[in-house]
């Protein structure tokens, strides 16, 4: 083995030999090459960093109040918000449907995923996706009476537009969403060690 590792150290192989794996197989060279468990990185787990590190640059010593989570609750859903807004659009404004009809099918398609992409990318959860999805049906099925069918209607019957009625509606459901998936959905049950503050 060490005429192999020898050989490679000057560029060349012993005759007769692959030279593609020598370069990383070689025990001389064990310090070079890369630990893939280490190396690869999830985009969930890029996306949970980049969050710690935005949290961490908060001022006032906000960094000690808000969690990444929240950061990463925010961002996402800001996103399957804009797609709800977007469905809302395309079934009440171009397709002329009823606003509670309109509302209710954009609410579907952007909850279904908000859940997958807080599960995956903010949340991390390997728990079993039954229970919390019917946990999360309660919770989405609480919020959709209460927040967008309540508040949504209700400020788009007192003659707001619709699109108003629902950011007002979308700033009540936001707070309670986010403690629902973070305390009840999406709950580590695992023991945590104290952190220092």
């Amino acid at each position: 083995m060490d005429r192999l590792c020898a050989a490679t150290e000057i560029g060349r192989a012993p005759a007769g030999l692959p030279t593609a794996h020598l370069t990383d197989t070689c025990r001389c060279h064990a310090g070079r090459v890369p630990d893939l468990a280490v190396a690869t990185d999830s985009i969930a787990d890029r996306f949970t960093r980049w969050c710690e590190m935005v949290v961490a640059r908060l001022p006032l010593g906000l960094d000690r109040v808000v969690p990444p989570t929240f950061l990463g609750f925010a961002l996402i859903n800001s996103f399957t918000f804009g797609v709800d807004l977007v469905l809302l659009t395309v079934f009440h404004g171009w397709w002329n449907w009823p606003v509670p009809v309109s509302i209710t099918l954009a609410y579907i398609c952007a909850f279904g995923l908000a859940f997958v992409l807080n599960r995956t990318f903010n949340f991390h959860s390997h728990a079993p996706v039954g229970r919390q999805a019917a946990l999360y049906l309660v919770v989405v099925v609480i919020n959709y009476l209460a927040f967008i069918l309540g508040i949504g209607s209700g400020f788009t019957a007192l003659g707001f537009e619709y699109h108003l009625a629902r950011l007002l509606a979308g700033a009540c459901e936001a707070i309670y969403m986010y403690s629902a998936m973070r305390w009840i959905v999406f709950r580590n049950t695992t023991p945590q060690p104290d952190r220092a503050m």
